[in-house]
């Protein structure tokens, strides 16, 4: 995948709050994400499973797998923020809400095991009707 392309399963309809964190290269803002939803760099490196280093070294926050966790990130709470509530709440269902269908964990659980397509297919089942 090219350093900005966006996943082959990325959906539109994540694109107005991944979007709003996007400089014009294309590339998350971490300062941006971090005090959208009240967070230091580290507790958001904490909640993407990432190490600290990573949001606080320019070139660290812009690497390829970096710049992929966040969006993961907020591809999933873009998708549950509307019956969430709002992007804050979304962000408290991604990291406190017990996922029964996948033995308990938590969306924030599943994306630091690198299993955010695991989070997202399972909301796109919901979406049409499925059951948890």
């Amino acid at each position: 995948m090219a350093k900005n392309a966006l996943p082959q399963d990325y959906n539109q309809d994540d694109a107005p709050l991944l979007m709003g964190f996007m400089d014009s290269a294309g590339e998350i803002s971490i300062a941006d994400v971090a005090d959208s939803f009240g967070m230091s760099k580290t507790q958001l490196a904490e909640t993407a499973g990432l190490a600290k280093e990573s949001l606080f070294k320019a070139a660290r926050s812009q690497a390829p797998r970096t710049q992929s966790r966040i969006r993961e990130m907020l591809e999933i709470i873009s998708r549950v923020s509307d019956w969430a509530g709002g992007k804050n709440q979304a962000m408290a269902w991604y990291r406190a809400q017990p996922i029964p269908a996948f033995g308990g964990r938590t969306a924030e659980a599943l994306v630091k095991e690198g299993k955010a397509g695991a989070v997202r297919d399972y909301l796109d089942h919901l979406a049409l009707g499925g059951f948890a």
